[in-house]
């Protein structure tokens, strides 16, 4: 066979749907067999590659072992995709020994750890404070003794999270008299990957600056307030004044630069200031988004920005045009109402409990019929799980729906939070015994 290889390494199992529109668009468009780089594969995997290798890219000889496996093949190589955070150094080494083009594997370890990205930003804190964007204090730590050190020097509070870690597992926002011991019994799952505490970065507003290459647009998300401040909805497009949108963009792209991103992905979590002049990044990450926030960007501004990153890994991409959006979008995490084991088995059968609360919001907010629409829901798991109704991570949602708005006559924030309380009640309805499923705390 001549046909061009497209190596595909890693990707997370709940983004299964974007591995196959890479997938297809790279044998429609290229002609391309895929073959796909991941540690123990299942029949899922095999599903959506020609070809599966198992490697784990949190191998310490996972380039070298990769380039063996492919050495044979190394001349049909034509382009590669990097596609989770675990391997974007490892992935990177791999596809630059293959001599496949691809963003930095040197600094692409501060896209990985929370903490070398810290690293990072403070060998060029004067820099980046000239450019007003704030680096946070921050420290390592590994013993309650520790953890208590870095209280006493941030009486005002701050942020304990896991040094590797998505999905806002793990990360708890601190106040002043909250029981560290407690504190650290919480962090005590992610020690051995590295726990790091960081300065409250003092800043509400929290935004994504996200792209490909030189093609950059901006994410507005929606996070809960109080201890767990985990997202509940991003919204596309962005509502900044033109100074707050200068500030966003010139934080993202030094953020990009530190972490070596110059022709791959990007979504860097950015929070800006009251007046705007002023932005820290949470963190950063050299893939697309979660959240479909590339369906999003799809349905706003007409671009599908997965056809085009397959594009530019044969460098074949059109030149970027500029974004302009058609509509505004967004998608929304849907939880439970109470503490409760919950299973999409629970809800019954004929029942649609999304499309009730879409369209109780649309008619709580006087829009007209089409001006409101559903695009996507999917059940996070089909397991049964124990939720929290005060959602303590990503993964204590049931579900996550999107939706598009079109008009004048509604903002999409003020329908994210409508559709949110409509969710409770219609998922409540839907239920076939929610007295008897409920998990007293």
């Amino acid at each position: 066979m001549t046909r061009p290889i497209l190596l595909i390494v890693d990707y997370n199992l709940s983004r299964v749907d974007e591995v196959r529109r890479l997938r297809d668009h790279a044998r429609e468009r290229h002609d391309a067999t895929v073959i796909l780089i991941r540690a123990a594969p299942t029949e899922a995997d095999r599903s959506i590659a020609d070809e599966v290798i198992d490697l784990d890219p949190l191998r310490d000889d996972f380039a070298e072992m990769g380039e063996k496996l492919l050495g044979d093949r190394r001349e049909r190589i034509r382009a590669g995709i990097v596609f989770s955070d675990n391997a974007v150094r490892s992935g990177a080494e791999l596809l630059e020994r293959l001599g496949v083009p691809v963003d930095s594997s040197r600094l692409a370890e501060g896209a990985f750890s929370k903490y070398r990205y810290r690293l990072g930003e403070a060998r060029v804190a004067d820099l980046l404070e000239t450019q007003r964007i704030m680096v946070p204090a921050f420290a390592e730590i590994a013993s309650l003794d520790q953890l208590e050190g870095f209280a006493r020097d941030h009486p005002q509070g701050f942020v304990v999270k896991p040094a590797a870690e998505g999905n806002n597992r793990g990360v708890v926002v601190v106040r002043p008299g909250d029981d560290l011991t407690a504190v650290f019994a919480e962090a005590l799952p992610y020690l051995e990957g590295g726990v790091i505490c960081e300065e409250l970065i003092p800043y509400r507003r929290e935004y994504s600056f996200d792209g490909l290459g030189s093609l950059a647009f901006l994410t507005e998300k929606i996070s809960a307030r109080g201890r767990y401040p985990v997202e509940i909805a991003q919204v596309l497009p962005a509502r900044v004044d033109e100074h707050e949108r200068a500030t966003l963009e010139r934080a993202g792209r030094q953020a990009n630069l530190l972490v070596g991103q110059c022709d791959g992905p990007f979504h860097n979590e950015i929070k800006l200031s009251d007046d705007g002049l002023r932005a820290a990044v949470v963190e950063p990450n050299r893939r697309p988004g979660g959240m479909k926030i590339w369906s999003l960007a799809r349905w706003v501004y007409g671009i599908d920005l997965h056809n085009r990153w397959v594009d530019m890994a044969f460098g074949t991409a059109a030149p970027a045009l500029e974004l302009v959006p058609e509509c505004s979008a967004a998608t929304v995490l849907l939880g439970v109402a109470t503490d409760r084991s919950f299973s999409p088995d629970d809800v019954m059968s004929g029942t649609d409990p999304f499309a009730d609360a879409v369209q109780a919001t649309a008619e709580r907010l006087g829009l007209d019929e089409g001006e409101l629409a559903v695009t996507e829901f999917s059940w996070l798991s089909t397991e049964r799980r124990d939720l929290h109704a005060v959602a303590r991570d990503n993964a204590d949602f049931a579900a996550q729906g999107c939706i598009v708005l079109r008009g004048g006559r509604a903002d999409i924030r003020t329908v994210v939070y409508a559709l949110r309380e409509a969710w409770s009640d219609a998922l409540d309805r839907a239920l076939r015994f929610p007295a008897s499923l409920r998990k007293a705390r």
